[in-house]
This record gives structure tokens, sequence and C-alpha cells, in this order.
């Protein structure tokens, strides 16, 4: 367990002097929300950060209302424009790479070494999709009779994009959608979570000084009320989230209502298939800090399933057990620390309360809560449960904290059955030295993400997407670019 030092408590003090106290950004420039009074602590020790107002649907009106405005010199600005400001863009992150972590460690607590990779990672699709911009082309097919007609498309942008983004990576969710959303020639809305609101107003700020117009991207952190409003907005020409199924179901339905497309990234239950041909020792210590130690298994598409192989099953728990004391659990400014504390009081009672009742039902055996927390915050251990029922709620539902369900099978047609047997399909993990197996295995995991002897670092270049409850529509690489453009059918008579 790690404690504070006099650098680390610095770091704090620093991140809670740039956090902006307005939590609205509309035509480039803060204001205050029309809604309620909000105060704000850092999860890890529950110290105050600050009080500032929410932003409501009336605040969500405005921003529209702005970007709708801003949108049409945005388009007609031409590609070049748009490409150099992107890439303006992802070097203003990369300037500001230390301030924009610092603040998503003080609002949601990720420790600052992933908050800076996380920060990092977030340019990379901003330099990605300014490539993007200018690539955009259309098809002429050929039609009939030659010589007499033209037929080709060509895209438009939708004008307004409503973002909608969670807490737990506030950084990367934003640059998922608004990077190709303003790359394809469109102004955003983006509602970021009341949690987490600061590193996603800060962005703004910074994106206008670095020379994206006013109106292109305005930033409401509003509760309920200010997402169900973006979503049903009749200005708002395509809703992207990503979040919970009971939240994505009532984004989809209110657009749905005024015939809008959705982009829904939504939970997840991911397996991770263990065979007995693997490294024991690093594939459990591997499976561990993946599932539930990175961001404290508060991730959407992180491994929280463990099904490991008959042969080499008990070695491989006690191997989990093992690297679970040897986690650093404390101060998420310091860099010493792998874990930091779960996003505030609420998710840690909520996560704790699962825990216990899983016990309580004997969904399966708890063998180790890991390294003590510290005493202060909202901080967990790493909770591993074995011999888990596949069928049991541990098994089935998404419990997004610091908790992993290990299975075992002996097959491999039993392995797929397992991971297939849930309502989501985000990501599915294959561990083994086989080649074939792990092409075969692949090929019949039911999800749309599947990451072999490791996991996904979600390249910009590459198209990342749901299936089944887990979410329509497509993040990332050519997809990605083109879910944020119509396509229009033009007929020419020569």
């Amino acid at each position: 367990m790690s404690t504070p030092t006099t650098a680390t408590t610095s770091a704090r003090e620093h991140a809670v002097q740039l956090a902006p106290r307005a939590l609205v950004f509309s035509g480039g420039r803060p204001a205050d929300g029309a809604g309620a009074p909000r105060s704000f602590t850092h999860p890890a020790d529950r110290s105050p950060i600050t009080t500032a107002t929410l932003g409501t649907a009336a605040d969500i009106d405005e921003a529209v209302k702005t970007a709708r405005l801003a949108q049409p010199e945005w388009w007609s600005a031409g590609p070049s424009t748009r490409r150099e400001t992107l890439l303006g863009l992802a070097a203003t992150i990369r300037e500001h790479v230390a301030d924009l972590a610092a603040l998503v460690t003080l609002e949601m607590g990720m420790p600052i070494r992933a908050s800076k990779a996380g920060v990092l990672h977030a340019a990379e699709w901003f330099s990605y999709y300014a490539g993007m911009a200018d690539k955009l082309r259309g098809s002429a097919p050929a039609v009939s009779p030659p010589g007499r007609m033209l037929n080709f498309t060509e895209h438009t942008p939708y004008g307004v994009v409503g973002a909608i983004i969670p807490w737990n990576g506030p950084m990367i969710a934003l640059a998922l959608k608004v990077a190709p959303a303003l790359a394809a020639g469109n102004a955003v809305v983006l509602k970021p979570s009341e949690i987490a609101p600061f590193s996603s107003l800060q962005f703004a700020e910074l994106a206008h000084q670095a020379g994206l117009p006013a109106g292109l991207l305005n930033v409401v952190a509003g509760g309920a009320d200010a997402g169900a409003r973006l979503a049903e907005h009749p200005e708002v020409g395509i809703v992207s989230f990503t979040g919970g199924n009971l939240a994505g179901r009532a984004v989809a339905a209110a657009a749905a209502a005024r015939h809008a497309p959705v982009i829904l990234e939504l939970g997840g239950k991911s397996a991770s298939i263990v065979f007995d041909d693997v490294d024991v020792k690093r594939t459990a210590k591997m499976s561990l800090l993946l599932g539930a130690v990175q961001n404290s298994g508060q991730g959407c598409f992180l491994p929280t399933r463990v099904l490991v192989q008959d042969s080499i099953y008990e070695e491989f728990v006690e191997q989990m057990v093992a690297a679970a004391t040897q986690v650093v659990i404390g101060n998420p400014f310091d860099p010493a620390v792998t874990m930091g504390p779960v996003v505030n009081e609420a998710a840690r009672a909520r996560i704790q309360a699962f825990v216990d009742r899983s016990v309580s039902d004997q969904d399966g055996r708890l063998v180790s809560h890991g390294a003590q927390p510290p005493s202060t915050g909202s901080h967990l251990s790493p909770a591993i449960f074995a011999d888990t029922d596949p069928q049991s709620t541990l098994a089935q539902e998404e419990v997004f904290g610091p908790v992993l369900a290990v299975s075992r099978f002996t097959t491999e047609d039993e392995a797929i059955a397992i991971a297939n047997g849930t309502r989501f399909g985000l990501a599915g993990y294959v561990w083994t030295s086989d080649l074939a197996r792990a092409h075969r295995v692949a090929s019949r995991l039911e999800a749309g993400n599947v990451s072999i002897n490791g996991m996904s670092a979600l390249p910009p270049n590459a198209e990342f997407a749901g299936w089944h409850a887990s979410g329509p529509g497509s993040e990332g690489g050519e997809s990605g670019f083109y879910e944020f453009l119509r396509t229009k059918s033009i007929n020419v008579q020569l």
C-alpha cells in the first residue's frame, strides 16, 4: 500500500487549481450551468475539489443552437482546414498532457501513469482522424445506358453530433467521438458524466485556444435531464453514446422517436479463455491486472470472466491470489501506485454489496481480497471468486469494479460455449501458444473485439464495435469516420 508524499500532494493540489469552475463551455467560452450546485470530491481521500452548477436541458438547447450556427462554415472551409486544425488539437493535447492527466486522476481516481497514457492515446486519435479529413471519397458505379447517365455518391455531415461519454476514461472516450465527428465536418455537443467533467471542459477550452472555431465543440456537464434532452433534440443529427445498458436503451428510444441514428457502446462481461499450454504464472498475473487492477476494474471491455482449463486450474488460481497480494493500492497521484480507488463512495458500496451478495448466494468461492486497501477514500482490493457457476449472477452481470469470476473448462468447445453464454458481446480474450487454436477460437467468439495473448490498445485505425447487448455502431478506423457522415446518391442525365 502506498502513502502520500509531498510530491503527490503537490500534484493533487495543482490539479485542484486546474479544475474548471464552470460546467458549461459553449460558443468558445465557459459559463455557469442553469442547474443545481454540485460538490465534487477526490475519490482517493474524499477531499473537496470544488462546487459548481450543473448544466441542464436549457443549456443543451443553447449549445445545440450554437453548434448549428458554427457547423456550416466548418464544413465549407474544406478538408485541409479540418486536417490542420485537428493536427493542432493533437499537438495541444501532447503539450498539456500533464495537466489533462492530473484532472482525470483528480476527478475519477485513475493512477497518474495510466491517466497520462490515456491522454497521449487521445492525441493519437486526433492525429489519425486529422488524416482522414481529406480522405473522404464516394463511388461512381457504372449505370445504364453507358454514356447517357452518371451516378455517384457523396458524403455530407449530419450537422450537430450529440456525444455522451462516461466517467471511467474521459479523455479517450472524448477522442473516440469528437475527433472523427469534427474530421467529418460536424459540430459537437458533448455531455460528459457529471461525476468527472473537468478534463472534458479543460480540453474544450484548450481546443478553442488552439484555434478550433467557437461553437464547434460545446460541453455541457449535466445530469440525466441534460443527456435526455441531447438524445431527443430535433436538431441533433446523430447521437453517439457510451455507457450502461439501461441508459443506452433510453438514448436509443429517444433518438428512434425522431428517426435519428445512434452509435451505442454499452456494457460487457468479457471472457478470457486460458488454455493449458500457457506460462501459468505470467498469464495469471496478466489476467488479474487486465481484469481487476486496470482502472480498478472499471471498464466495459475488461476480461472480468476468466475461464481456465482443468489441468492448470488450481495452479492458476493460486498464482492469481499471489499476484493480488503484490498490487500497490493507494494515492493515484503516486507514480508507484498501480491501483487507485473506484470512482466514488456510492460505487464502492455498490461493488462491495455485490461481493457480499455473491458470497451469500454461493455464486463462487471468494479466494482473495488482495492487498489491504487504504481506509480513506473509495478504495477496494481485487476480489477473486473461484469455482464460479457460469450461469450465476456473478458471471452474467457487469460489476464494473475489481471483481473476477473464475470458472473451469475441459474442452475447447465447452470454453467457447461458456464465453458466448451471456447477452453481451463486446470483447473476448484467448491465451494459448497454439497458433491454429488461437485463430480458431477467436473466429468462434461472439464479440466485436478479440485479443490473443494480450489486450488491444484501441489503436485509432482499428475498428472497435460491440455485438448483441453491447450495442450497435463502430468507433475507430474508417468505419468510425463514416459513422458521422450521411450518404447521398446523385444521378445525372448526360
